[in-house]
């Protein structure tokens, strides 16, 4: 087992944790683990019906689950499913599961299996996005969906260690065919990020190094900005003055705006880069748009965010 898995578990003994298993490799070894470890922990599993093995793989779980005397919640994804964009519906709807299933116990914390193969793909697909420090310092260790808190204990882990660990230990594993399918970005970075090391020099520790690095930078912003935007929350919204954003810095301003965004329009995810950044353009004059569900003004020097739908008056916004 995996030090840097278990210097991550140690803040989080005693604590009643639910753990996401897929059937794959990656998540099944993180059940194995956190068993080992004597969490205290209950599987959740969910069969979105898209594949032949999808049922096969439940069934695994959940006799996996009754040999390892885990508690097992297994979740059918059932109804329309839609025609394009199926892959962030599906990790939408296995998402709500879980959490909504948290909520119902009174569990607080959900560990996922993310590992560092996963982190430095993330990496390099925002890179090639174009995206700013938040996208390149790629997953957190620990965030917050739904109200319910994410821990990806195995973000300093490859992959190979995992797979090794099972099959020494003759733990039976399935494989995503998904996972050989090159029309998905990812599994083209997969197939060839060893280039960057045989070509050019840049190893995969050296991708996690910079990470980390990145992360660092974020968590020091990520303190600047929930200041400022607890300085100019008001009811419905937030108000502010044109120089109040534009004094910061940039990576600042961007951040303070998307988090803003967020917040008052309910959205699990910011704006991306360059929405944001059209955004900051608009507000250098007097405009109104919509922009992630809020509606966005700006008048004689005054900033005003509200939910879309809204009235956009700027008076009697002061209050809390």
């Amino acid at each position: 087992m995996n030090q840097k898995f278990l210097d991550f578990m140690a803040k989080y003994h005693g604590k009643k944790i639910a753990v996401a298993v897929s059937g794959g490799v990656d998540s099944v070894c993180l059940l194995c683990w956190l068993k080992e470890i004597g969490a205290d922990i209950v599987c959740l599993h969910v069969n979105h019906g898209l594949r032949a093995a999808a049922d096969t793989e439940s069934e695994y779980v959940r006799d996996l689950c009754a040999k390892l005397n885990v508690p097992c919640e297994i979740f059918r994804w059932s109804g329309d499913k839609p025609t394009t964009g199926i892959e962030a519906a599906a990790r939408l709807a296995r998402y709500k599961f879980m959490t909504d299933y948290c909520h119902a116990h009174g569990i607080e914390y959900l560990a996922v299996a993310h590992q560092a193969d996963d982190q430095i793909e993330t990496f390099l697909m925002n890179l090639a996005r174009g995206s700013g420090l938040y996208g390149l310092a790629a997953m957190r260790g620990e965030s917050v969906r739904d109200g319910i808190k994410i821990i990806r204990p195995l973000l300093g882990i490859y992959r190979q260690e995992l797979r090794a660990w099972c099959d020494e230990n003759h733990v039976k594993y399935f494989i995503d065919e998904m996972n050989d399918d090159t029309k998905y970005t990812r599994v083209k970075i997969r197939k060839n990020r060893h280039l960057l090391d045989e070509k050019l020099g840049i190893s995969d520790a050296r991708i996690l190094l910079a990470i980390e690095n990145l992360a660092r930078t974020r968590r020091v912003l990520d303190d600047n900005v929930a200041e400022l935007v607890s300085a100019v929350q008001c009811r419905g919204g937030a108000m502010f003055t044109d120089s109040f954003l534009f004094d910061q810095g940039a990576e600042i301003r961007l951040k303070f705006l998307g988090t803003l965004i967020q917040t008052i329009g309910g959205n699990y995810y910011q704006p991306r880069l360059e929405s944001l950044t059209r955004a900051l353009n608009q507000l250098m004059h007097d405009t109104q748009f919509t922009l992630g569900h809020c509606t966005i003004r700006r008048l004689r020097g005054q900033i005003l965010i509200v939910p879309e739908g809204n009235k956009t008056s700027f008076r009697k916004r002061h209050g809390k």
